[in-house]
């Protein structure tokens, strides 16, 4: 019988990773970057994204840091004009952005809705149609959006979050059917709970009460979402596209 290699392939490939100051982002930033792709850093400061690109081309690898408020529709589009003009295609887009601004519903300011629908779901359209174009023509590309168990179960506090993150999947789900015969795929990646700046802030007791809702008992690490995003980026994954890959402990089953 053949061999069959696990070896992850990229074939220098170009990813734009958003929210890739910190957390998540950073973490997925720092790992296809490990893997030789060229990694477009994006955040809403230069200071963040500069971080994660020095730290990347310490480590040896190729990225470029970009400041862009991905809120911004205007701002998305300049950006992603500059970009095609220095590399031609953007391979793999990395949807990883996001904000919350919780509230029960009788209490949700317009803006904190707005805000949340703008910056998690509304980016993720502008940066797709923005950068769509010269993948389709390479027919190869990856689409993976950053999602969130929230966007499945729901939850109280949260129905903008919810919102924000229930409507990615859908137009993951929607993009996958239109793009599948340009062998682009659209994936999305569901992280429960994960450690980062956002959960630091939470109190034990809060902690406590959460960890009891996921059967591994412990906090997920950035690194493996990374894991995840890094294996639907590769060659290895042109059969996988309009699936939901919850990363969370067991929370969702």
């Amino acid at each position: 019988m053949p061999s069959v290699s696990m070896e992850l392939t990229f074939k220098h490939k170009t990813a734009l990773v958003t929210g890739a100051g910190r957390g998540i982002g950073r973490a997925i930033a720092m790992q296809l970057a490990a893997e030789g792709l060229t990694v477009i850093c994006v955040s809403r400061t230069e200071a963040n994204s500069k971080s994660t690109a020095e730290a990347i081309q310490k480590a040896g690898g190729t990225a470029h840091a970009l400041a862009v408020d991905v809120a911004d529709k205007a701002a998305v589009q300049v950006a992603s004009e500059a970009l095609l003009k220095e590399f031609e295609t953007i391979d793999i887009i990395v949807n990883n952005a996001g904000i919350t601004r919780d509230n029960l519903m009788l209490r949700l300011k317009d803006e904190d809705w707005d805000d949340v629908i703008n910056t998690n779901l509304s980016s993720c359209f502008h940066w797709v149609k923005s950068l769509l174009r010269p993948m389709t023509r390479n027919r190869w590309g990856r689409i993976i959006n950053i999602a969130s168990v929230v966007g499945i179960t729901g939850n109280a506090g949260q129905a903008n979050y919810a919102a924000a993150k229930a409507g990615m999947i859908g137009f993951s789900k929607s993009l996958a059917r239109e793009l599948a015969s340009r062998s682009i795929t659209s994936n999305v990646v569901a992280p429960g709970f994960v450690r980062s700046d956002m959960t630091a802030g939470l109190g034990e007791d809060i902690s406590e009460e959460i960890l009891k809702t996921v059967p591994l008992k412990r906090m997920g690490e950035p690194e493996e979402i990374a894991n995840m995003v890094t294996y639907l980026a590769s060659d290895q994954a042109a059969y996988i596209t309009g699936q939901v890959f919850t990363v969370d402990g067991g929370m969702v089953m």
